[in-house]
C-alpha cells in the first residue's frame, strides 16, 4: 500500500486542521497516512514514504524557521522522485506554502499545483479542498 507522510507546523491549529483533512482524503483512497507535527517526526523516516505533504503557517512572509530546517533535513535524507504537496494557513500574506513548494521542487519532488493556502481558520469549504488534495495525492502516488 502506498504511504503518505504529512508533516506540519501549526501555530494556531489552523494548519493542523488542514493536515487532518488532507490525511482523511488520502485514507479514503486507501493510502497509508502518518500525520504529525514536525516535532514528532524523525527526518530519516521519509525514506519509507512515497509521498510527502508539508504545511506551515506563514510568518513574516515565509514558512516558519523550524519547518524550513526540517525540510533541509529530509532533503539530506533524500526526497528526489517523491510526490509532494505544500499547504498552510495565513493571516495576511500566505507565502509559506509557495516557499515550501519551491524548496521541495528544487530537491526533485513532484509537487502538485496549486499549493493550498487558506486564510485564517478553515471553513467547511476549505476543509473540503484539503480533503480533495489528500485524494489527489493518493491517486497520483497510486498511479506511479
Amino acid at each position: 500500500m502506498p504511504k503518505l507522510a504529512i508533516v506540519y507546523l501549526s501555530t494556531q491549529g489552523n494548519t493542523q486542521m488542514m493536515a487532518e483533512a488532507i490525511a482523511e482524503g488520502a485514507r479514503e483512497r486507501h493510502v497509508e497516512v502518518k500525520v504529525n507535527n514536525f516535532h514528532e517526526w524523525d527526518p530519516a523516516e521519509i525514506e519509507d514514504y512515497d509521498a510527502i505533504a508539508v504545511g506551515s503557517s506563514t510568518f513574516y512572509y515565509t514558512m516558519l524557521d523550524p519547518i524550513a530546517k526540517f525540510i533541509d533535513r529530509i532533503i539530506e535524507v533524500g526526497v528526489d522522485g517523491k510526490i509532494g504537496a505544500a499547504f498552510g494557513s495565513y493571516g495576511w500574506s500566505g507565502e509559506a506554502p509557495v516557499k515550501i513548494a519551491e524548496k521541495l521542487r528544487s530537491a526533485g519532488v513532484e509537487v502538485i499545483d496549486p499549493v493550498l493556502r487558506i486564510q485564517y481558520t478553515p471553513t467547511e469549504k476549505d476543509l473540503f479542498e484539503c480533503n480533495r488534495l489528500g485524494k489527489d495525492l493518493a491517486e497520483r502516488v497510486k498511479n506511479r
